[in-house]
């Protein structure tokens, strides 16, 4: 399976889902998704790396913190990021977000993420190796 993200259709809300290789990977890709939620990813230059680390219960709940964090540190940083290094061992993640301070004019925002939902959270892996990982972002 390549690693790839996408979108889908929720309501008022955006979908996103990553897939990868490794769990980790389908975190990078999901990552990649709410990105291109606001803008495209590839108007996001890997510019600054900003180091981040999490730990939750069990893999759902780190997804939706991993997110949670990206969020915030796009609007504390008032950042965009377009590459994402994820490690997790267990149920702690470590990562680097590589982006830029937001440039309104390039970028053209969209929208604005307000919120990761619990809602169609889900962390799977098919037997095969594929993980494929999904959440839905508040708008």
């Amino acid at each position: 399976m390549t690693a790839r993200w996408e979108h889908f259709d929720h309501q008022a809300d955006i979908g996103i889902r990553g897939h990868g290789r490794t769990m980790a990977a389908a975190f990078e890709q999901v990552a990649v998704a709410l990105t291109a939620v606001i803008t495209p990813p590839d108007r996001v230059r890997p510019e600054e790396a900003v180091r981040v680390s999490c730990e939750a219960p069990d893999r759902e709940m780190l997804l939706a913190d991993w997110l949670s964090i990206i969020v915030k540190e796009m609007s504390v940083l008032r950042m965009l990021f377009s590459r994402f290094e994820v490690t997790i061992s267990g149920n702690r993640l470590e990562a680097t977000l590589r982006g830029e301070k937001l440039d309104q004019v390039r970028h053209e925002p969209s929208v604005e993420v307000k919120g990761i939902s619990y809602h169609d959270l889900r962390v799977d892996e098919d037997g095969q190796g594929n993980w494929t990982v999904q959440c839905v972002v508040d708008v």
